[in-house]
């Protein structure tokens, strides 16, 4: 299994641009820039190349604005990231993967813990228990995860449903902030 797991992250590695032949070009940057609305002082709006989309949050006047938060944005870049290389890993084997879904919430650590991501994927396909295991390890090498993972745990498991997501168990904002201690800065 060790092979296995050599190659896979060989894999993983290229899929992240990463190569050991050294690289005649530079690689390219991509940067997120988050502003205020022109239209609306309240609002935050992120940018990514042409794309554009809301950031909800506190609004510094009491209430909060509209959109995914900072975690939500979090938890996409993981379940993303996710698919992804799963997707990758099974089209590189030629594994009969017809779709995979990644369902990604966060959960805060009480009084200095980490903080822990759920990660449940939904695997459809013929696919034999040695390949949803090997797609399993695949996910757990994911870029994002792998970043995520050095201040925040990360359990991944394999869920037997249609649709891993859990629609009533969704937390808002004001219980993110109710958990973390924001420091409070005088302008003064």
């Amino acid at each position: 299994m060790a092979a296995n797991d050599a190659a896979l992250h060989d894999a993983l590695t290229i899929m992240e641009g990463h190569s050991t032949v050294q690289q005649d070009k530079v690689s390219k940057i991509r940067e997120v820039v988050v502003a205020n609305d022109p239209a609306n002082h309240s609002a935050l709006v992120g940018h990514v190349g042409a794309s554009q989309f809301l950031i909800g949050g506190p609004d510094g006047v009491g209430k909060i604005s509209p959109g995914p938060n900072p975690y939500d944005l979090l938890s996409a870049s993981l379940a993303a990231c996710t698919a992804m290389t799963v997707r990758f890993q099974a089209r590189r084997r030629k594994l009969p993967l017809d779709r995979v879904e990644v369902c990604v919430s966060f959960h805060h650590g009480v009084q200095g813990e980490r903080g822990s991501f759920e990660r449940n994927l939904v695997l459809e396909g013929e696919l034999d228990a040695q390949q949803r295991a090997f797609l399993l390890e695949a996910a757990n090498l994911c870029p994002v995860g792998e970043i995520l993972g050095i201040r925040a745990d990360i359990r991944t498991r394999a869920d037997a449903t249609t649709s891993g997501c859990n629609a009533s168990t969704q937390a808002s904002y004001e219980d993110d902030l109710a958990e973390l201690r924001i420091p409070y800065i005088d302008p003064d």
